[in-house]
């Protein structure tokens, strides 16, 4: 009950200052001033300190120190991460820090010779986080010279000073915002950005003035950003744009004119052409790997990327709106070619970006009016004697270009945010097939079925799956899931959960065209993964490449060591199924076989 009380006084306090009739007219370094002063009152506490990240988080700056013996001073301190990895990872997770012996803890320890002695002792440390609107800005320290244990009511007081500041600072971002466009049209009202409509206009100036400009617009999009908001929510979809945007804004690039927001998802970049064609190279590279980087939501990292279109003025056009049109153009082509990627627009790209779009609502048409279908290619044993599993692999008939490979035409659902729309179209199919079976009299063997990493990332994917398999009344031990290495990139604790959700509904996993993504065996081993396949571009020059051979003996060999099983994929000739027989690989799949085949023919096959 005292600390109750206790921290009643200390939050009357604070309320006090700020609904004071002079402190909403200070300006920001004066509130600080005032905050950090009341807190070390209150607390009695030696030093309060406002530390702030750099944009890398590479570094940290104190930027606002308060001693009751000193007053405010502003000598400048900075600590780096290299030099403190574990006290920044603490940093990051953006949870309350304390210690009472910052000397011996474990995750302060680093700044003992550096910082901790620098003046007087350092002996407790209690640090809060403090934000600039979704951002982590940096923290407020509190720092004791005697070792003292931190109460609730410590920590309370500190979280709602610290609260505080974050307010201001959001506020005063909004603020400078304002003031730094024109006219309130200009404005991006979600991102602080420019818009179209002030991005046309500076074209205009720039291609109208008196010398005129040569200059690159450059159009962003930030990739998979509907499976973002469909899997884990809005709010972090629009994390991921707020933060995209304050790194363009942020970037120091000489150059560098305008940054404007242009769509939901869509950011454009006007950039000065240097004299020196590798400079734009490197400016280029310096971008992208800027907004490629992960954003840290929480204690879980989120792997982003964009994809980057580049057209130039005046040597594409001399036209305004044929330059936005060919920027976009190759933006979607960068999508097509794998996304987090740039490229340079020409004129081939203009053909191909309107194919690109037209057979993009042709496949969503495909795709609302079942025009796709489903083919089987058997997996056979080591021994090539028995059909152990089928695939089930995604088959397009257009109805005027004829068979389409899905080579051709996944690429364009996953620009178009259908891709996971097509796994669960692909899952239900094969429950529906697997029912159909069993009125025939044929026991299918577990079927695999191919999941993007937009599927991956919904969190209600395994009761997605559950409902499929009890509205069919198929065993999950009938349903075997495979994805890519790129799709389980992210080691978050959503993805882990979602796997080991799906084990538990008896379903397997396994990674398909292991080799080629990001993945390693030995990370999968703290992932429920049982089955891996090994990427036909291993298989393909089998026995004669000497370098292929010893990639797969070296995948065979540690998969065996994790108690994995593998498929060896793309068997075509008895020269590679006698060698990989050899070598002890578990399944075999491939032409040599059986080509992928309508359900009737497999279930023929299945009876034979």
């Amino acid at each position: 009950m005292e600390q109750i009380t206790t921290f009643f006084s200390y939050h009357k306090a604070l309320l006090q200052l700020l609904h004071s009739a002079g402190f909403s007219r200070l300006n920001k370094s004066d509130k600080l001033k005032e905050l950090t002063a009341l807190c070390s009152q209150l607390l009695n506490i030696d030093s309060v300190a406002i530390w702030s990240m750099n944009y890398c988080g590479d570094s940290m700056s104190r930027e606002l120190c308060y001693q009751p013996q000193y007053g405010h001073h502003h000598r400048p301190y900075r600590l780096e991460r290299h030099e403190h990895l574990i006290y920044f990872k603490v940093l990051e997770a953006a949870d309350i820090f304390f210690t009472h012996d910052a000397f011996h803890d474990p995750r302060t320890c680093s700044l003992r010779k550096s910082y901790l002695n620098n003046d007087s002792a350092i002996f407790a440390m209690l640090d809060v986080p403090i934000y600039d609107g979704n951002r982590l800005y940096g923290v407020l320290c509190l720092e004791s010279h005697t070792e003292r244990y931190w109460s609730l009511t410590d920590t309370a007081c500190a979280t709602a000073f610290a609260d505080t500041i974050s307010l201001i600072n959001t506020h005063e971002a909004w603020l400078s915002s304002r003031k730094e466009l024109d006219y309130i049209t200009s404005y991006d009202d979600f991102t602080g950005l420019y818009n179209q409509s002030s991005l046309r206009h500076r074209i205009q100036q720039l291609i109208h003035q008196e010398q005129p400009a040569q200059f690159a617009l450059l159009w962003f999009d930030i990739d998979r950003l509907n499976a973002i908001n469909n899997g884990m929510g809005g709010h972090v979809g629009d994390a991921v744009i707020s933060e995209i945007a304050i790194r363009l804004r942020g970037m120091v690039l000489s150059g560098k004119d305008m940054v404007a927001r242009v769509g939901g998802d869509e950011f454009a970049m006007l950039y000065h052409l240097p004299e020196q064609k590798d400079q734009m190279h490197d400016a280029i590279a310096t971008i992208m790997h800027s907004i490629n980087q992960p954003i840290h939501l929480g204690t879980q990292d989120l792997q982003i990327s964009s994809s980057v279109g580049i057209a130039l003025y005046p040597n594409d056009t001399k036209d305004l709106s044929t330059l936005i049109r060919y920027s976009e153009s190759a933006m979607y082509q960068a999508k097509a070619d794998g996304r987090r990627q740039a490229q340079y627009f020409n004129q081939k790209i203009s053909a191909t970006a309107k194919a690109s779009f037209l057979m993009k609502n042709q496949l969503i048409e495909a795709l609302a009016h079942g025009d796709l279908s489903v083919a089987y290619q058997p997996v056979m044993s080591g021994n090539a004697q028995n059909i152990v599993s089928c695939e089930a692999l995604v088959r397009w008939q257009h109805h005027s270009l004829g068979f389409l490979s899905p080579g051709e035409f996944l690429p364009l659902a996953y620009e178009a945010g259908l891709i996971a729309d097509i796994d669960f179209w692909m899952l239900e199919q094969v429950c529906k097939d697997i029912k159909l079976s069993r009125t025939r009299g044929v026991a299918m063997p577990s079927v695999a079925v191919n999941l993007s990493a937009d599927a991956l990332v919904d969190p209600l994917l395994a009761d997605k799956i559950w409902d499929l398999l009890e509205k069919y009344h198929v065993s999950g031990a009938q349903i075997e899931l495979e994805m890519i290495e790129d799709a389980i990139k992210g080691d978050s604790n959503q993805l882990q959960q979602t796997l080991e959700q799906l084990v538990r509904l008896g379903i397997k996993l396994s990674i398909d065209d292991f080799g080629t993504g990001y993945s390693s065996l030995l990370r999968l081993k703290n992932l429920p993964f049982t089955k891996l396949k090994i990427d036909r571009s291993f298989i393909d020059d089998l026995p004669q490449n000497a370098d292929d051979c010893a990639i797969t003996l070296s995948i065979l060999g540690m998969a065996a060591g994790l108690g994995i099983s593998v498929v060896a994929e793309g068997v075509e000739n008895d020269e590679q199924e006698q060698w990989l027989q050899q070598q002890g690989c578990d399944y075999l799949q491939g032409f040599k076989y059986y080509k992928p085949m309508k359900l009737e023919d497999l279930l023929s096959v299945l009876k034979t």
